[in-house]
Protein backbone atom coordinates (compact mmCIF):
# COMPACT_ATOMS: atom_id res chain seq x y z
CA UNK A 1 0.00 0.00 0.00
CA UNK A 2 1.31 3.44 -0.96
CA UNK A 3 1.47 6.39 1.17
CA UNK A 4 -0.43 9.54 0.78
CA UNK A 5 0.65 13.11 1.66
CA UNK A 6 -2.67 15.28 0.05
CA UNK A 7 -4.19 18.53 1.72
CA UNK A 8 -6.78 20.18 0.83
CA UNK A 9 -7.75 23.83 2.84
CA UNK A 10 -9.94 26.88 1.66
CA UNK A 11 -9.51 29.97 4.62
CA UNK A 12 -8.72 33.46 4.80
CA UNK A 13 -4.82 34.68 4.78
CA UNK A 14 -3.83 36.09 7.83
CA UNK A 15 -1.49 38.63 6.61
CA UNK A 16 -0.11 39.68 3.14
CA UNK A 17 2.29 36.82 1.66
CA UNK A 18 6.24 37.57 1.76
CA UNK A 19 8.00 36.47 -1.21
CA UNK A 20 12.05 36.24 -0.97
CA UNK A 21 14.44 34.27 -2.66
CA UNK A 22 16.71 31.62 -1.73
CA UNK A 23 20.54 31.96 -2.81
CA UNK A 24 20.16 30.21 -5.75
CA UNK A 25 17.47 32.52 -7.13
CA UNK A 26 14.52 30.06 -6.58
CA UNK A 27 11.21 32.35 -5.38
CA UNK A 28 9.60 31.34 -2.04
CA UNK A 29 6.33 32.92 -1.07
CA UNK A 30 5.16 32.23 2.34
CA UNK A 31 1.67 32.86 3.67
CA UNK A 32 -0.68 31.52 6.34
CA UNK A 33 -4.26 31.17 6.19
CA UNK A 34 -6.97 30.37 8.99
CA UNK A 35 -9.25 28.24 8.47
CA UNK A 36 -12.79 28.05 10.50
CA UNK A 37 -14.48 25.35 11.76
CA UNK A 38 -18.01 25.43 14.29
CA UNK A 39 -18.15 22.34 16.70
CA UNK A 40 -21.15 22.32 19.75
CA UNK A 41 -19.91 22.39 23.03
CA UNK A 42 -22.49 21.26 25.28
CA UNK A 43 -25.66 23.30 24.05
CA UNK A 44 -23.50 25.98 22.57
CA UNK A 45 -21.93 26.35 19.56
CA UNK A 46 -18.14 27.79 19.00
CA UNK A 47 -16.12 28.95 16.33
CA UNK A 48 -12.14 27.72 15.99
CA UNK A 49 -9.80 29.06 14.24
CA UNK A 50 -6.69 26.41 12.85
CA UNK A 51 -3.86 28.29 11.00
CA UNK A 52 -1.45 26.67 8.38
CA UNK A 53 1.50 28.07 7.15
CA UNK A 54 1.98 27.98 3.53
CA UNK A 55 5.01 27.76 1.26
CA UNK A 56 4.47 28.56 -2.62
CA UNK A 57 7.73 27.94 -4.71
CA UNK A 58 9.22 28.97 -8.29
CA UNK A 59 7.20 31.58 -10.88
CA UNK A 60 4.11 30.62 -9.55
CA UNK A 61 4.96 32.51 -6.22
CA UNK A 62 6.22 35.18 -7.99
CA UNK A 63 3.21 35.61 -9.77
CA UNK A 64 0.49 35.34 -7.65
CA UNK A 65 2.26 37.48 -4.12
CA UNK A 66 0.41 40.39 -4.89
CA UNK A 67 -3.04 38.84 -5.18
CA UNK A 68 -2.27 36.82 -1.81
CA UNK A 69 -3.33 39.69 0.86
CA UNK A 70 -4.80 39.71 4.42
CA UNK A 71 -8.49 38.65 4.19
CA UNK A 72 -8.49 37.18 0.89
CA UNK A 73 -10.60 33.21 0.79
CA UNK A 74 -8.18 31.31 -1.12
CA UNK A 75 -7.87 27.52 -1.89
CA UNK A 76 -4.85 25.44 -1.20
CA UNK A 77 -3.80 22.11 -2.66
CA UNK A 78 -0.92 20.56 -1.60
CA UNK A 79 1.55 18.32 0.92
CA UNK A 80 2.25 18.46 4.57
CA UNK A 81 6.28 18.68 5.09
CA UNK A 82 7.40 18.64 8.20
CA UNK A 83 11.01 20.81 9.20
CA UNK A 84 12.77 19.66 12.08
CA UNK A 85 15.90 21.20 13.65
CA UNK A 86 18.08 21.68 17.25
CA UNK A 87 17.51 25.06 19.44
CA UNK A 88 19.12 25.71 22.57
CA UNK A 89 19.81 21.84 22.82
CA UNK A 90 16.32 21.13 22.14
CA UNK A 91 14.62 19.45 19.09
CA UNK A 92 11.76 21.23 17.35
CA UNK A 93 10.11 21.09 14.78
CA UNK A 94 7.11 22.85 12.38
CA UNK A 95 4.44 21.39 9.90
CA UNK A 96 3.97 23.30 6.69
CA UNK A 97 1.83 22.87 3.73
CA UNK A 98 3.93 23.15 0.22
CA UNK A 99 1.08 23.97 -2.49
CA UNK A 100 0.95 22.77 -5.54
CA UNK A 101 -2.40 24.28 -6.35
CA UNK A 102 -3.55 27.78 -5.23
CA UNK A 103 -7.53 28.87 -5.90
CA UNK A 104 -8.31 32.31 -5.21
CA UNK A 105 -11.93 32.54 -4.13
CA UNK A 106 -13.07 35.60 -4.82
CA UNK A 107 -12.69 39.31 -3.26
CA UNK A 108 -11.23 39.07 0.43
CA UNK A 109 -13.21 40.18 3.49
CA UNK A 110 -11.62 44.38 2.87
CA UNK A 111 -13.44 44.26 -0.78
CA UNK A 112 -10.16 44.53 -2.23
CA UNK A 113 -10.08 41.64 -4.81
CA UNK A 114 -12.00 41.66 -8.26
CA UNK A 115 -14.37 39.18 -6.84
CA UNK A 116 -13.14 37.01 -9.93
CA UNK A 117 -11.55 33.07 -9.39
CA UNK A 118 -8.91 31.25 -10.84
CA UNK A 119 -7.22 28.13 -10.34
CA UNK A 120 -3.72 28.02 -10.91
CA UNK A 121 -1.63 24.74 -10.66
CA UNK A 122 1.65 23.64 -10.33
CA UNK A 123 3.07 20.52 -12.68
CA UNK A 124 5.97 19.27 -10.49
CA UNK A 125 7.81 19.43 -14.26
CA UNK A 126 6.38 22.76 -15.13
CA UNK A 127 6.68 26.00 -12.89
CA UNK A 128 4.66 28.37 -15.00
CA UNK A 129 2.94 31.63 -13.89
CA UNK A 130 -1.03 32.22 -14.33
CA UNK A 131 -1.73 33.03 -17.86
CA UNK A 132 -1.76 36.69 -18.11
CA UNK A 133 0.87 37.07 -15.03
CA UNK A 134 3.88 38.41 -15.26
CA UNK A 135 6.48 35.71 -16.59
CA UNK A 136 3.34 34.00 -18.72
CA UNK A 137 2.58 30.73 -18.65
CA UNK A 138 -0.47 28.25 -19.10
CA UNK A 139 -1.62 26.55 -16.12
CA UNK A 140 -4.82 29.22 -15.34
CA UNK A 141 -7.52 26.76 -15.13
CA UNK A 142 -10.98 28.66 -14.75
CA UNK A 143 -12.81 25.69 -15.53
CA UNK A 144 -11.17 23.63 -13.19
CA UNK A 145 -14.43 22.28 -11.27
CA UNK A 146 -18.06 22.22 -12.50
CA UNK A 147 -19.26 21.50 -10.08
CA UNK A 148 -20.63 24.34 -7.36
CA UNK A 149 -18.94 23.91 -3.98
CA UNK A 150 -21.28 24.78 -1.28
CA UNK A 151 -18.56 26.90 0.70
Amino acid sequence: MADINHVVLVGRLTRDAELKYTTSGQAVCKFSIAVNRRRKNGDQWEDEANYFDIVLWGRQGEALNQYLVKGKSVGVQGELRQDRWQQDGQSRSRIEVVASNIQLMGSSSGGQGSGGQGSYGNNRNENTAPAGAPGGGESFRDDQFTDDIPF
